[in-house]
């Protein structure tokens, strides 16, 4: 069976000068419109193509799937305090009772007690455990979040992306996506 794709369904992964993506969750993909511009703007190597082609009256190319930058971007040392962060560090996953469904998050020490909206006093929390939690103190409530919050490094946003991969990966990008990860003997 034959399944046809427009072309704006063909994005290109972008991966650093080493060779790894720029990040994985969110996976650093760009519409192949941007990808043509950075091939043609000389910022990017193809390094892997799609069998889809763009042309116009004087010339033709192949979509890129993969491309790697010329030059080395280095990654951000410290997350950005985002909420999808904080979900991402907590896994998706209620601190309280574990569900993945209805996510907000919560103050471990309530904002009416002095508690800050830091990383190492919000957790992702689901809104039925939020709410029977209200504005009560861990000991009071009798809730503890699951893992003590804290800032995680980028390298652990990337490690619990891994495990949330986006619903279409192109066959060319596998190899890239999970190079560095230890193997198994």
């Amino acid at each position: 069976m034959t399944i046809a794709v427009s072309p704006d369904a063909l994005p290109a992964l972008v991966l650093n000068a080493d060779y790894r993506p720029l990040s994985y969750y969110p996976l650093s993909l760009w519409s192949w419109q941007d990808a043509i511009k950075a091939v043609f703007l000389d910022r990017v190597n193809i390094v892997a193509e799609y069998d889809h082609a763009v042309s116009s009256p004087s010339f033709s190319m192949r979509l890129p799937s993969v491309v790697c930058l010329k030059s080395y971007v280095k990654p951000s040392r410290h997350p950005a305090f985002t909420r999808f962060n904080v979900f991402l560090r907590d896994r998706f996953q209620c601190q309280y009772c574990g569900t993945h469904e209805d996510l907000t998050f919560d103050h471990v020490i309530p904002r009416r007690c002095g508690g800050a909206t830091t990383w190492g006093n919000v957790v992702a929390a689901c809104s039925p455990c939020n709410l029977r939690k209200g504005g009560l103190l861990p000991d009071h409530a009798r809730m503890w979040p699951r893992q003590k919050p804290y800032q995680p490094t980028v390298q652990d946003l990337h490690n619990n992306g891994r495990a949330f991969p986006p619903n279409y990966l192109h066959e060319s990008w596998i190899d890239y996506l999970y190079w560095d990860v230890e193997l198994e003997p």
